[in-house]
C-alpha cells in the first residue's frame, strides 16, 4: 500500500466562528477522491490553509506527502509545497480584462500580451479540457457567468499538473443543474 499524501490527526484550528475546526483523523491515498461536507466557506477556507502549510492547527498533526506541516522552514519551503496544489476557489485571482486564453496562459508566463504560441496552444487545451467554449475564448473575462469562472479557475488550478486537487466550494453560486455538470466533468 502506497503511503498516503494527506493525513491529518487530533486537528482544531479556532477560526474565531462558533467552534473550531476538528478532525479526528483524515487519510487521502494517492488517485483517492474524497469529499469534505458540512463546511462553510470560511471552514473550508481554513482547511486549505491547513493542509497547505499556510496556517498551523493549534493542536494536532497535519502531513502533506509525507511531511508534517509545521516543518515547512520558509517561504521558498511553502511555495514548493502548495505548488503541489491545483486550488479551485474564489480566492483565485482573475483579470476581468484580460481574455479567457490570457488567464490560462499565466500560470506558464507572465507574458501574455499576447501569449507566445506554444503558451497560447496549452491555454486553449486547457480551456478545451475545462469545458469552456472557443467562442468565449478571446473574449475578455469580465461578463463571463459564475459556471465558466469556475472552470476558468478549474483550468488553473490544473495548468501546472498538481498532486492534489482541492476544490473549495467550487459549485457555491451555481444551479444545481451546472453544479452537476461541473462535478460529473471533474470526475
Amino acid at each position: 500500500m502506497t503511503a498516503p499524501i494527506l493525513e491529518l490527526s487530533g486537528v482544531v484550528k479556532d477560526y474565531r466562528a462558533l467552534r473550531p475546526l476538528r478532525i479526528a483523523a483524515l487519510s487521502v491515498q494517492p488517485g483517492a477522491r474524497v469529499a469534505l461536507v458540512g463546511l462553510d466557506q470560511v471552514a473550508a477556507e481554513v482547511f486549505t490553509n491547513l493542509v497547505t502549510g499556510a496556517i498551523l492547527p493549534e493542536t494536532g498533526d497535519i502531513r502533506v506527502f509525507g511531511r508534517p506541516t509545521s516543518a515547512i522552514a520558509d517561504s521558498d519551503d511553502w511555495l514548493a509545497t502548495v505548488d503541489r496544489f491545483g486550488i479551485v476557489s474564489e480566492r483565485a485571482v482573475l483579470l476581468d480584462q484580460l481574455s479567457v486564453v490570457q488567464n490560462l496562459a499565466m500560470p506558464f508566463t507572465l507574458e501574455i500580451e499576447p501569449p507566445p504560441k506554444e503558451v497560447k496552444r496549452q491555454a486553449s487545451v486547457l480551456a478545451h479540457e475545462v469545458g469552456l467554449p472557443e467562442s468565449i475564448w478571446e473574449q475578455p473575462i469580465a461578463a463571463l457567468p459564475p459556471a465558466s469562472r469556475i472552470r476558468l479557475r478549474l483550468g488553473r488550478s490544473l495548468a501546472l499538473d498538481p498532486h492534489v486537487l482541492i476544490l473549495e466550494h467550487a459549485s457555491a453560486g451555481l444551479s444545481a443543474e451546472e453544479g452537476a455538470a461541473l462535478g460529473a466533468d471533474i470526475r
